[in-house]
């Protein structure tokens, strides 16, 4: 597993801040990257993405759009975009991909994304744990970000592990520290 590369974002949308992964740490963080003029990333990606802002509660999951244009700049503007958002009313943060000195943006670049829709998953931790290129069925989705979930970071692990010690643990099982134990 590798850390996931920061974004590269020229601009954001529905944020009043620009936002990190850096500052997303302790959250998964679930990335759709896509273009307006893209049909897979309107058929499927984009509304997948709502799907999973509704579905995952927010203090644990961040959803973000990534508008990562590769092919037709002059269509795909800021302008272009910022209605495309408003008509399909997407309401998580989407961050315009920096240009690159190619045709491929940053952030595209960063990820090695192969095209549009691609969708990144990102644990806890910052570390990279998907990278999808195409349409990804909503269960195998959800059970990634499921297992994310229900594994936490790599330090609750830790302080988990640390409760199940087996020094702690006798004939009859393990309890569980009361607040006196845990000090």
């Amino acid at each position: 597993m590798q850390a996931a590369p920061e974004l590269t974002v020229s601009q954001w949308f529905n944020s009043n801040q620009p936002l990190t992964l850096r500052e997303l740490r302790g959250k998964v963080v679930v990335i759709e990257a896509f273009q307006m003029l893209c049909p897979g990333c309107v058929s499927h990606g984009l509304p997948q993405a709502v799907r999973i802002a509704a579905l995952f509660p927010a203090d644990r999951v961040t959803v973000l759009g990534l508008h990562t244009v590769f092919e037709h700049h002059a269509a795909m503007t800021p302008v272009s975009l910022e209605a495309f958002i408003h008509e399909y009313q997407l309401s998580f943060p989407i961050g315009v991909d920096e240009a690159g000195p190619g045709s491929v943006p940053k952030t595209m670049a960063a990820y090695g994304l192969q095209g549009t829709p691609s969708l990144l998953i990102i644990d806890q931790d910052g570390l990279l744990r998907a990278n999808h290129f195409g349409q990804v069925p909503d269960l195998q989705a959800g059970a990634e970000i499921a297992s994310l979930l229900s594994h936490g970071t790599h330090q609750e692990q830790r302080e988990l592990s640390k409760e199940g010690d087996p020094e702690n643990c006798g004939e009859d099982g393990c309890p569980v520290p009361t607040p006196a134990q845990e000090t």
